[in-house]
């Protein structure tokens, strides 16, 4: 399964498939960069393009991430996930409210399941952030998981090559 997957987005083109995979949600960003590794794809034109992409969904999370939680809340075949997945991200605002801007972008960064661009825009929206700030909070998280994911995959060594 995973082999038919990796096959599938590899005949897409390497820039497509790395656009395409930076916005489905809770693999993003970091499935992307992992493909990227794994097809020996230059980080360097890589981390552009999968934070680009990863960013693209942001704006309209931001805006709509409410009606689209609570219409998703309603079907029947998503409806059980969406409720616990919104259940989920109230158990972690309590810390992200504390701490705000911050909270929200180390949120986004750390690399983790289900910690996000999206899972961030939807906590923002859930928490009634400022459109501006979160933005900018989640883009610096976006970043920062782009550079732990990058240093991780293609490894510390081959990161600061590009440098020396």
């Amino acid at each position: 399964m995973v082999e038919a997957v990796f096959n599938f987005f590899s005949a897409l083109g390497s820039e497509f498939a790395l656009f395409m995979i930076s916005m489905i949600p809770l693999i993003e960003l970091r499935g992307a960069i992992i493909f990227a590794s794994a097809i020996n794809f230059p980080w360097t034109k890589a981390l552009p393009i999968c934070i680009f992409a990863n960013m693209i969904p942001v704006p309209f999370l931001l805006i709509f991430g409410m009606k689209i939680i609570q219409y998703l809340k309603t079907t029947k075949l998503l409806g059980t996930f969406f409720t616990k997945y919104e259940e989920k991200l109230h158990t972690k605002s309590n810390q992200i409210e504390k701490y705000g801007f911050f909270a929200l972008t180390v949120f986004v960064g750390i690399p983790l399941p289900a910690t996000g661009a999206w899972s961030g825009s939807l906590m923002a929206t859930i928490l009634q952030f400022d459109f501006k700030k979160a933005l900018l909070s989640i883009f610096l998280g976006v970043c920062i998981a782009s550079i732990i994911m990058t240093l991780a995959c293609y490894g510390t060594f081959g990161f600061l090559r590009l440098f020396v």
